[in-house]
């Protein structure tokens, strides 16, 4: 895997992958940035947040379960000195289907954190990550 990220201004970058994607990362106006889009530590979060919520999905439609959306809803918190690392990760997922197990959605949750989502298993190496779910019956 390839990435590119290239300087813009002042504290904006473009970062560009492999697969021919584009995004913009800035900082805050009192870091010399102009907020044009996230910061590199969120992009960080919301790739854990992907990887995960991949994972359960993909997990519940390999056990037939009747899954319609997911959202992993992410809060962490960071060292307040440098290097500033996230020390704690909560992903509280929201999870929507027809007749959806209880069993199937722990399972899938589990699965991805202990064996799949290559993001948060390497995240947990220096920050605490808790999860739970709730379940929306359609």
């Amino acid at each position: 895997m390839k990435a590119r990220v290239k300087w813009l201004e002042d504290a904006a970058f473009v970062g560009q992958t492999e697969s021919g994607h584009a995004v913009v990362m800035d900082g805050p106006p009192e870091g010399g940035g102009r907020n044009l889009g996230p910061r590199p530590m969120e992009m960080l979060l919301l790739g854990t947040g992907g990887c995960t919520a991949y994972d359960v999905v993909a997990i519940l439609r390999k056990q037939r379960q009747q899954v319609v959306d997911c959202v992993a809803e992410l809060d962490a918190e960071r060292a307040t000195t440098d290097p500033k690392v996230f020390t704690r990760i909560h992903i509280h997922f929201v999870v929507k289907g027809r007749d959806l197990k209880p069993d199937a959605v722990e399972r899938a949750i589990n699965l991805s954190a202990e064996k799949y989502c290559s993001a948060s298993i390497m995240l947990g190496k220096v920050a605490t990550i808790t999860h739970d779910y709730e379940i929306v019956q359609i």
